[in-house]
């Protein structure tokens, strides 16, 4: 089968760097050059418009910052729309609106070729060795025909049903990661105060119900102080949005989830959009005027685990 991947962004090219290590025809398509440049000489083919990709290729996969670039992705003249045909598979592997992903969709289904949703979860750190989580939504026998591509690129491949289905999935995990990490600002900010140990409070919470993969992972980089999570506030104040406004075309009043994109915004508007999204704990540190620093804590998240073949869960 041969692949097309637009967009080797912080996790579009790790995902698409598992591809490449494993020996799939591939074909890139990015508007830096640098990134294409880096691809090309690894032995991926690039393509010098989305439309010309999918010409090319039998599965287009699409990991991009926005709904609204997706749709000029997928709409433009020179779009992938423009490239499609019968058979040919489109993958969305952006967090985006599930409205959105049907509404592309329908017109991908117009085309005779096939839509699927396909979000990541779980880190850009495990992106970069396949040892992601994947949900897909879509036509099953299709997952079933792109399952080889799916277990190259991520660990856990969960087929959520109809296309859409993953989309909320992933915006619903979204969410819940973000509602930890605020949280942990809290927690640190009282630990701190308390004069704890904050490497054994680390270890503490670990081994506690109060544990979460965000604990796991952002408290390390918050604790080093570099808060280098490799995703950036804008993109979380995206994800919280989209849960917010399901929530409310499901008419389903929410009491934490409004609360969430206000202190999104209060960090962006202080630290900036492309800071990295652990430092909303920092409105914590400087309103207490106290920092949640610890020895032994790396700048950077590095997925340890074996590389290993994913699978169905």
């Amino acid at each position: 089968m041969k692949v097309g991947f637009i967009g080797l962004g912080n996790v579009g090219g790790k995902l698409a760097g598992s591809l490449l290590r494993k020996n799939f025809d591939l074909t890139v398509r990015d508007l830096d050059q640098n990134l294409t440049t880096e691809f090309s000489n690894l032995g991926a083919k690039v393509a010098n418009s989305p439309k010309e990709l999918a010409e090319k290729v039998d599965l287009i996969i699409t990991c991009l910052p926005s709904p609204k670039i997706c749709a000029e992705v997928m709409e433009g003249n020179d779009g992938i729309l423009n490239g499609l045909s019968e058979g040919k598979i489109w993958l969305e592997m952006s967090t985006t609106d599930e409205a959105e992903v049907k509404r592309i969709g329908d017109k991908v289904i117009a085309r005779k070729a096939i839509p699927m949703d396909g979000p990541v979860s779980g880190g850009c750190h495990r992106a970069a060795t396949g040892n992601i989580a994947i949900f897909v939504g879509g036509e099953r026998k299709i997952f079933e025909k792109i399952l080889p591509v799916l277990t190259v690129m991520g660990r856990k491949v969960l087929h959520t049903g109809n296309l859409g289905s993953a989309s909320i999935l992933k915006v619903i995990t979204n969410y819940l990661a973000s509602v930890h990490l605020i949280a942990l600002g809290e927690a640190w900010t009282v630990a701190k105060k308390s004069n704890l140990d904050l490497g054994k409070t680390y270890k503490g919470i670990m081994a506690s119900s109060g544990n979460s993969f965000v604990h796991e992972t952002e408290s390390q980089v918050i604790l080093n102080g570099s808060y280098n999570i490799n995703f950036t506030m804008d993109l979380v104040l995206k994800d919280t949005g989209l849960f917010d406004d399901l929530a409310k075309k499901l008419n389903a009043p929410l009491e934490i989830s409004p609360l969430v994109v206000d202190i999104f915004k209060d960090g962006q508007k202080k630290y900036g959009s492309k800071a990295w999204s652990s430092m909303i704990v920092k409105r914590m540190e400087d309103i207490n005027k106290i920092n949640f620093r610890a020895n032994g804590f790396p700048e950077e998240l590095i997925d340890n685990e074996n590389e290993e073949i994913g699978y169905e869960i």
